[in-house]
């Protein structure tokens, strides 16, 4: 009893934490989709990059909406002893690390298909909006700035983009110069095929595969912690009377 009743207290307090980041996600969410050059301005010029993914707003909602559904359920459950908030609660934890396995096995097993799938709907993007959308040629250009790379595969990815219909020239990323870190003239295509910037697809599985470890052991701490969680509702669940 006195188990029980210990697992009961840790499974309440480390929902409502979960509820309560939840919350912190979905007002931060829901503030970057209303006005989020006043978000910016309050966390300075170097936040202001990172922040200009499309959609960000719409990302944290969804992260934030279902930590609160989740923080919920296992508090609620848990304190009212509620079996089907229980059921729920190791439902929804069980789809979401079923969805988390399914999409590390086609990372490691499928990477060629994935970066087929990817390159049909990112560089189709990238010949219709860079240079075009301020949001959307921002995030590319920090991205290439960060990992040294051109486009998604390489630099052909820009052929017909605005950016280059009106320059009749290729980012300056995409003539990177390991030298002295930065394009000194502008990037035509004959500099572009001499350079040969690898694309900003490789270099990501690159860093990856460097960082393997670090990777593996952040995706394993969060497996364990949602294997932990369910294994705790389960508990609960089959001692309630």
């Amino acid at each position: 009893m006195q188990c029980f009743t210990f697992i009961k207290t840790m499974m309440t307090l480390f929902n409502f934490l979960i509820f309560l980041c939840g919350v912190a996600l979905l007002a931060v969410g829901i503030w970057v989709s209303i006005d989020g050059p006043s978000f910016l301005k309050i966390f300075g010029p170097l936040s202001s990059s990172a922040m200009q993914f499309v959609n960000v707003g719409y990302f944290l909602i969804a992260a934030g909406a279902v930590l609160f559904a989740l923080g919920f359920l296992g508090c609620y459950g848990a304190q009212t002893e509620s079996k089907c908030a229980l059921m729920t609660f190791f439902l929804i934890l069980l789809l979401i690390f079923i969805a988390e396995v399914a999409a590390a096995v086609v990372a490691l097993v499928y990477t060629t298909m994935a970066e087929h799938f990817l390159t049909l709907l990112v560089v189709p993007a990238i010949k219709q909006d860079y240079g075009s959308q301020k949001d959307f040629t921002q995030v590319w250009n920090t991205t290439m700035a960060g990992l040294k790379c051109c486009g998604f595969n390489n630099y052909t990815d820009f052929e017909g983009s605005p950016y280059f219909m009106q320059n009749h020239t290729f980012p300056p990323y995409c003539c990177f110069d390991n030298g002295n870190g930065t394009a000194t003239e502008p990037c035509t295509e004959e500099k572009a095929k001499d350079k040969i910037v690898e694309g900003c697809f490789g270099q990501l599985l690159y860093n990856i595969r460097t960082n393997a470890v670090t990777v593996g052991a952040v995706a394993a701490g969060i497996g364990g912690l949602e294997l932990a969680a369910m294994i705790v509702s389960m508990y609960l669940y089959c001692n309630l009377k």
